[in-house]
């Protein structure tokens, strides 16, 4: 059966889950040091706690906990942010302590990385800059 698209239908990514090892340490980081929102946090059972943290400006929230996710702790590459001024993004990351690269510039702008305690890479993106 065919596929067919719905005039005005919107498909919007809203929440991604990011597998870490804990779950404590892992909202200290996201919400004090990267500074992100914690919007919610609700532990349902031992199995299952739902924790969802939002970067500032964001449409798009990161979910991390209990029973979330099946993958490894670290496992997640890649999730990238985009800022108006990677200079000032860097700084504040860094001024947060965030271990954050130097600016590099390449196609598609500037560019600095971090990691997550457990090892799930950022790209934070200044597509203006170069």
């Amino acid at each position: 059966m065919a596929v067919r698209n719905v005039p005005g239908m919107d498909f919007k990514l809203e929440l991604v889950p990011v597998p870490v090892s804990d779950v404590d340490r892992a909202i200290t980081f996201y919400r004090d040091k990267v500074g992100f929102t914690l919007d919610h946090d609700h532990t349902v059972s031992a199995e299952l706690r739902f924790v969802q943290l939002t970067p500032p400006g964001s449409a798009c929230s990161i979910a991390t906990g209990v029973g979330i996710v099946d993958s490894a702790p670290g496992s997640l590459r890649g999730l990238q942010l985009v800022v108006s001024d990677i200079h000032a993004a860097r700084g504040e990351l860094a001024g947060r302590g965030v271990e954050v690269s130097e600016v590099t510039a390449g196609p598609g702008g500037a560019f600095v990385y971090f990691a997550d305690p457990d090892g799930n890479t950022w790209t934070v993106q200044d597509p203006r800059a170069s």
